[in-house]
């Protein structure tokens, strides 16, 4: 008989916390959405539906489940809609050709946008929408 594992408790947040990076330049931003409420990074639209994280008494983890779409070509394709674990990011990853969007943290803060890019109003640069102004598209 296998060894009992711990198991971990997780509390949904209100906001994910999440990175992006253009591989093309080398950009690489960091913001946070409210859930269910669509950000745009580039030709990705990103819709956190639920984000989870562990109590500071158990080992450190956040958990967002995301719904990103690819508008590069103006279909709207599903490029991934699953479970993103901030401390193994490849285990559930996005894959395109062009971003890389991962989950950093889970919190009920809003926090401000931050970048390492000097280009302000970069057409890549992240930003939110409400779910009633993306239907414009």
């Amino acid at each position: 008989m296998p060894p009992a594992q711990a198991q971990q408790t997780f509390r949904e947040q209100a906001f994910a916390v999440l990175g992006g990076m253009d591989k093309v330049t080398g950009r690489i931003s960091t913001f946070t959405l409210p859930l269910d409420v669509i950000g745009s990074f580039g030709s990705l639209e990103v819709t956190p539906r639920a984000c989870r994280k562990t109590p500071p008494d158990e080992a450190p983890e956040s958990a967002a489940f995301l719904h990103i779409r690819d508008w590069r070509d103006g279909s709207g394709t599903i490029a991934f809609s699953g479970w993103m674990f901030a401390s193994t990011q490849g285990l559930s990853a996005l894959e395109h050709p062009v971003y890389d969007i991962w989950v950093i943290d889970c919190t009920n803060e809003a926090l401000g946008e931050r970048s390492n890019s000097a280009a302000a109003g970069d057409e890549n640069s992240a930003s939110a929408v409400s779910a009633s102004d993306s239907s414009a598209r």
